[in-house]
């Protein structure tokens, strides 16, 4: 960690020496979920540089979802407001708090990092260290950012298929409050409440959440409903001592209980869930403003149980506990109007405990592991030409396992036509080190070799007709290699990893995959009228083995195709209505290819109405035309739904 400051701050000198002579600016804002959340505009983006861009200066693929889009979708759950934006998919043991996987360009759920208000929300006690989307409710979240592609050199290793950046609500006023309740299908209810306020120092926000319903049987054939109820808390408070310096704390913690079922088979087991992120930190500007800096704290705290009431001796079938502990410096400065330096030093320090108690083991010893890394990155981001803006960038690593790596990052966006045209393209490269899970537990493997990937996308984005239609067009591959996969031992079995210490073992973590994905974007806006207007946006993906006996097999769960299409039309008599339709091609439950899961269309129909400027009436129905489908096979999911509720602000 002190090679890294001093890295850190040699490059900063260096930058601040050299640009003397530069005319006076700002630099970009710093603090990714501070300044830049409820009250930035759709065109600014912070994630893809980790300072506020405008999105036209940016080459990375990203799409933005604004506090109006989360409001109209009505959507409960993060995974479900997600599988809205291009290129992502997602699967589920059942019903919400059912363990979800969230797919990015194709690539593993455990590729993509989760933030919520810039704190990695990865668990490292699971398995391959990847954030369970299941519990992720929409609570107080006003903004949600989606980046595709390798984003490693700025978001660190495991960010190989994207970055999703959720932002919850900042006021505005001074004085604001809003609540909300809900209820529908399946004796679901949702109460969501807030308040808060910004003066001239200080800035505050408070917000909770209760939902609970008696679902529906996880295991498809099933017959007894499995429910769910989360808790979900958050507040922030930051105070700025002057023009220059403001520090602040953020906290978001949520408490989750969901049923679930065995496979195959109906099951009384249940899981608990308990989350608690904070966040800590000190922003302070220099040199009147032209270098901006942050210097935080994050945490991160998961702790999971698993509880079978039918096993009354050994209630407890699975316990874990991960938590995450980082250090930030970042720094953003303006060396003249047209080139900015992004630079930062991080040191994580990550533990897992995890053990599976059973009859014939009710106390087995808890498997436990660490790990730290070390980090140091920087950025250069300059507008070359009118219009063309390059950016490029390198990271440095330090894992205590795994060694030194160093990464880098490349990308253009060129603004044509007074910004009517957009061209974009980015390459980027990928490492992820074997999880905590996959090195330390029942299952784990210390002789795992890094994963390493390669990232690249290209694309068009064009406007018409005064901006009142936009489409968009990008080509993506992803090429991987070293992949960690379970691999199943079978009885007899003489590999010495099915037996450590001459004890057998159903399987392990092993190195043994090449994957490729490749693919089209199309994304797509047209405001027909002042009241119609039409969104829509298709995915190609071909990801699949590359090596072994499955090559050129598709990845499992993953479809080819993907499609969304809605059409908003806002009537005279101010009622919003809305028609959306997802669709989702086929996929296969097993690496050869031979259990197809079958495609699906889901059609839902939603509407608003402001009773004043204070009170509105909504409602949904989701999977309008009954459509039985599957996530997974034999799993279940939702049936046909109606939901009303009641917001209100003050």
């Amino acid at each position: 960690m002190i090679r890294a400051l001093l890295c850190s701050s040699a490059l900063s000198t260096v930058l601040i020496s050299g640009a003397v002579m530069a005319e006076e600016q700002r630099a970009p804002e710093t603090d990714v979920a501070g300044r830049t959340g409820a009250t930035a505009l759709a065109e600014l983006v912070v994630t893809a540089t980790r300072t506020a861009q405008p999105i036209e200066k940016v080459g990375a693929s990203i799409t933005v979802l604004t506090s109006e889009a989360i409001k109209a979708s009505q959507a409960t759950t993060a995974v479900e407001l997600l599988a809205q934006t291009p290129s992502i998919s997602y699967s589920r043991n059942g019903g919400p708090g059912s363990a979800t996987s969230l797919y990015i360009r194709g690539a593993e759920t455990q590729h993509t990092v989760v933030l919520i208000d810039g704190v990695k929300l990865n668990d490292p006690s699971s398995t391959q260290g990847a954030y369970n989307s299941g519990n992720l409710m929409i609570g107080d979240v006003s903004r949600i950012e989606v980046l595709r592609g390798a984003q490693s050199t700025l978001w660190g290793s495991q960010a190989i298929g994207g970055v999703v950046n959720m932002v919850t609500a900042e006021p505005k006023g001074t004085f604001e409050s809003h609540a909300s309740v809900e209820g529908g299908a399946r004796d679901t209810a949702y109460v969501r409440a807030g308040a808060g306020g910004a003066a001239e120092r200080l800035t505050w926000r408070l917000a909770g959440s209760y939902y609970t319903t008696d679902g529906f049987s996880s295991y498809a054939p099933g017959s007894e409903k499995d429910g769910y109820q989360n808790t979900g808390l958050s507040g922030r408070v930051r105070f700025a001592f002057s023009d220059a310096v403001s520090a602040e704390v953020r906290s978001v913690y949520s408490r989750g209980k969901n049923d679930f079922d065995g496979f195959n088979t109906d099951s009384a087991e249940f899981g608990r869930t308990e989350e608690l992120v904070i966040y800590t930190g000190l922003n302070f500007a220099l040199l009147d403003g032209r270098w901006s800096n942050r210097i935080a704290y994050g945490y991160t705290d998961t702790d999971r149980e698993n509880i079978n009431p039918a096993r009354p001796a050994v209630p407890l079938t699975f316990d874990s506990t991960g938590k995450n502990k980082r250090w930030e410096y970042q720094g953003a400065f303006a060396v003249t109007e047209t080139l900015t330096a992004s630079f930062g030093a991080e040191s994580e320090r990550s533990t897992m405990g995890t053990r599976s108690p059973s009859v014939a083991r009710p106390n087995p010893t808890l498997k436990t592991g660490r790990v730290g890394v070390d980090s140091v990155y920087g950025q250069l981001q300059a507008e070359v030409a009118p219009g063309l803006t390059l950016t490029g960038g390198l990271r440095y690593e330090d894992h205590d396992t795994y060694g030194r790596h160093t990464l880098g990052q490349v990308s253009a966006a060129w603004a044509l036509n007074q910004g009517n045209t957009v061209l974009r393209a980015s390459f980027g490269q990928g490492f992820r080190a074997p999880g905590l899970y996959e090195l330390f537990s029942e299952y784990g493997n210390l002789d795992l070799s890094p994963e390493e990937f390669d990232s690249r996308d290209a694309g068009v984005e064009q406007r018409f007709w005064a901006g009142k239609a936009k489409v968009s067009a990008t080509v993506f591959k992803r090429e991987a290699d070293n992949e960690i996969r379970f691999f199943s031992c079978s009885f007899g079995a003489t590999d010495a990893l099915c037996n450590p210490g001459g004890v057998f073992r159903f399987g392990y973590y092993k190195n043994i995959q090449k994957t490729r994905a490749q693919g089209l974007e199309l994304v797509g806006q047209f405001d027909a009228t002042d009241r119609l207007t039409l969104t829509g946006n298709y995915a190609y993906t071909e990801s699949e083995n590359a090596s072994g006996a499955n090559a050129g097999r598709q990845l499992t769960r993953r479809p080819k195709n993907l499609a969304n299409l809605s059409v908003a039309y806002r009537w005279p008599i101010g009622l919003n209505t809305i028609v959306a339709a997802r669709h989702v091609g086929k996929t296969f439950n097993n690496e050869t290819n031979t259990v197809r899961v079958s495609s699906y269309t889901l059609v839902d129909l939603r509407a608003s109405y402001p009773i004043n400027d204070s009170l509105e009436v909504y409602g949904r129905v989701e999977n309008a035309f009954d459509e039985s489908y599957q996530t997974i096979l034999n799993y279940g999911t939702p049936g046909r739904g109606a939901f009303i509720g009641i917001r209100a602000k003050f």
